[in-house]
């Protein structure tokens, strides 16, 4: 039974004191929004009792829903030992030392050691810290340019947003002169006429090689991508794509930063993006599914290459949080990598769901409003178009992506809309039974969404 609250009271309370993120603040003032109150196995239910399907894995975070009870059992138990302490002035605690081992031995074999931090803003704001850091001790101080890609999201503080590359992020900041900007490898959004797939996925990586040559290499310190971008749409890159970067990479003297934050923890069949894409990055940022969304923590796997120059140069590395290594967080991530390794779930979810949750998703290819389907592993984006020739919007300011969101929420299906596209990503211990209902109410908002248009 689900205990239902003072929805209008909560609401008006919520209006009157509270500022929501990625929000418009005066729409959201005047007209307010849903209070969430209890979750089970992938539901969320809100405060009037109304189930919705999460097929967002909360925000990228629950890749094990919401009913890992030895999670929620770690964090008690380390409540009552050790609730707090920091790992500042030569201290250390127990889960940091046992999560940062544990993370050595799923990440790949360059990684031996790891910095935490809260999220993967902060851990992003790392990442530059410790790229700075190590061509200064290798007395190249000049080193400090950072490319990243159009369209990218690597966090919302000042630094990890100046690395997105989101047009209303920077409009409201300025951002650090010291990021640059390359395409992102959409050939949906930017391909150009008559060039295929993989054409474009050579072209768009050389622009990194283009954008290297224009800075100049001895200025430039690193690339930062994400495996697959996320938040900016589930861009999946052509096949060519990674291994032209990976040369690009190889080639000159620039370190490559691989934002997992999103693609770690299976979502794309395998523990990192990086692995289904055949990478080695030298960073590797890690956020939300560590902890299975439950508890805040992310952090930075730090490279042997990397390391090595750390900790032979001498001197502080200024840089840290309060909050770094906190031991309920690291006890969180230890359970959820231990649920993760009992389970086999990776590869259960990799070999057995994600290739259902993708046909299943290929069979809207055909709807009147879909432009294209996209995915891997357990995430994907079907693009919204009036016309599949031309592919013309819906609407203005995605307005029939918008209206496909909210007509799905109210049949009882959490998805989101980025730009003119669906977007989705499941929890990894969905049945096929539940896949297959999202994919149904999924289909059923986009009939709706064009008959709304007179498509």
């Amino acid at each position: 039974q689900i205990m239902t609250v003072d929805t209008s009271k909560l609401r008006q309370m919520d209006q009157s004191h509270h500022l929501h993120p990625f929000t418009d603040l005066q729409d959201y003032s005047e007209h307010g929004g849903r209070i969430m109150s209890k979750a089970e196995h992938i539901y969320i239910y809100d405060s009037e009792g109304h189930r919705m399907l999460d097929g967002m894995s909360g925000l990228w975070c629950c890749n094990l829903g919401y009913s890992q009870t030895t999670i929620i059992d770690a964090i008690h138990a380390q409540l009552q030992e050790l609730p707090y302490y920091n790992n500042f002035f030569q201290c250390s605690n127990q889960p940091a030392v046992e999560l940062a081992r544990a993370l050595v031995e799923v990440t790949p074999p360059q990684f031996n050691h790891v910095f935490f931090t809260n999220s993967g803003s902060e851990a992003n704001d790392t990442n530059l810290r410790l790229a700075h850091r190590y061509y200064q001790l290798q007395g190249k101080p000049e080193k400090k340019l950072i490319i990243s890609r159009k369209n990218a999201y690597h966090g919302s503080t000042i630094a990890a947003a100046s690395l997105g590359g989101m047009g209303p992020m920077h409009d409201q900041t300025n951002g650090l002169d010291y990021v640059h900007h390359i395409n992102q490898p959409h050939w949906f959004e930017v391909g150009r006429e008559n060039e295929s797939r993989d054409e474009f996925g050579i072209r768009v990586a050389r622009e990194l090689e283009a954008k290297i040559d224009e800075l100049g290499e001895a200025n430039v310190a690193a690339f930062i991508a994400e495996p697959i971008q996320g938040a900016g749409g589930v861009i999946i890159p052509p096949d060519t794509y990674w291994p032209e970067i990976k040369r690009i990479c190889d080639e000159h003297d620039i370190l490559l930063i691989m934002d997992e934050v999103i693609c770690g923890f299976g979502r794309t069949g395998n523990w990192f993006g990086c692995e289904t894409y055949d990478l080695e990055p030298d960073l590797m940022t890690f956020a939300k599914a560590i902890t299975n969304g439950y508890i805040p923590l992310g952090g930075v796997m730090v490279s042997d290459k990397i390391t090595d120059v750390l900790l032979s140069g001498g001197g502080e590395f200024a840089h840290g949080l309060t909050y770094s290594g906190h031991p309920v967080a690291c006890a969180a991530g230890l359970a959820t990598l231990q649920v993760l390794h009992d389970s086999n779930l990776i590869q259960t979810s990799g070999t057995e769901i994600a290739p259902h949750f993708q046909a299943r998703l290929r069979e809207l290819e055909d709807h009147r409003i879909v432009g294209e389907v996209r995915g891997r592993g357990m995430f994907a984006a079907i693009e919204l178009v009036r016309d599949k020739t031309s592919r013309e919007h819906l609407g203005p300011e995605s307005e029939g992506a918008v209206f496909c969101r909210n007509s799905a929420n109210a049949a009882g299906l959490m998805v989101r809309q980025t730009g003119n596209a669906m977007i989705m990503a499941p929890p990894l211990v969905s049945s096929i039974e539940e896949i297959d209902s999202l994919v149904d109410m999924l289909g059923e908002a986009l009939d709706t969404t064009a008959d709304h248009y007179g498509i």
